[in-house]
């Protein structure tokens, strides 16, 4: 399946905004919007400006054909140009430091490389929420956003977790670092989860479905760590993986110990 498709798998016409003057006005009052579809071959003047203003504010523009659009559209008139619009606005990076700190407690970040299924992403965020996460950062490019199917795959844990897109990654990595965060990568060939502290301040940085890791991610990590894989399938699913980091870093932070069969802690 291509990239645009996994990138779109939506209920026709959940979240879209179809029409010239509908998508004028959405980018006129700064909703958030991932993505703006343009109908191949389409290059009359009020879309030029259309896309002109789409890519000023960040948003990728994509080329589909008419009867791709129409789908998208779900039958409604679209004259050649179709917005996705998030399911909620984006939180900023300061809004997430911010949590952390009214909360009283060292930033926790879970950071989603490039993760492409809504559903992925959804269980992401929703695990995220449950596990003490103070928010969750993506890219702008390359990845899925805020779509409904990934507001319903995360049970409604977009409404109370802050997400944030970020141009670069590895820029911001290193942004965080210098903010005294520790960058924990999961990666097949990186140190064992459980031998490392993650009491401190963290980001938890998940791969893509299929290429995992970014080179550049993975290099501005501070440290890559691994869960053993027994089975005879290579790898874990993104977001089973970063359910269990997540679990780990709220086992650690909260103290939880494991009992012996004794009963007593060990």
């Amino acid at each position: 399946m291509a990239e645009d498709e996994r990138q779109h798998q939506e209920p026709r016409g959940a979240g879209v905004v179809a029409g010239r003057n509908s998508v004028r006005e959405a980018l006129a009052a700064g909703r958030a919007i991932d993505a703006l579809w343009v109908q191949k071959g389409e290059k009359s003047g009020s879309l030029v400006s259309l896309i002109a203003k789409a890519k000023a504010q960040g948003v990728p523009v994509k080329e589909v054909d008419s009867r791709k659009l129409d789908r998208l559209c779900g039958g409604a008139v679209h004259q050649g140009v179709a917005a996705l619009a998030a399911v909620k606005e984006y939180a900023s990076v300061e809004d997430i430091f911010a949590r952390a700190e009214e909360r009283g407690e060292p930033p926790f970040l879970v950071v989603c490389d490039e993760l492409e299924d809504p559903h992925n992403l959804g269980a992401v965020i929703r695990t995220a929420e449950c596990a003490g996460a103070h928010g969750v950062v993506i890219p702008k490019r390359r990845s899925v956003g805020l779509t409904y199917a990934v507001g319903k795959a995360s049970a409604g844990a977009v409404e109370h977790l802050p997400v944030a897109r970020v141009q670069n990654l590895p820029a911001f990595l290193e942004e965080i670092q210098q903010r005294g965060v520790w960058v924990y990568a999961a990666d097949m060939d990186g140190e064992s989860w459980c031998t490392l502290d993650y009491t401190g301040p963290v980001a938890l940085v998940i791969g893509s479905e299929g290429k995992g890791l970014g080179r550049l991610v993975k290099e501005k990590s501070d440290f890559v760590v691994s869960l053993p894989v027994l089975g005879r399938v290579n790898s874990l699913n993104a977001s089973v993986a970063a359910g269990i980091l997540c679990y780990e870093v709220c086992r650690q932070r909260r103290g939880i110990r494991a009992a012996n069969p004794h009963g007593r802690d060990s």
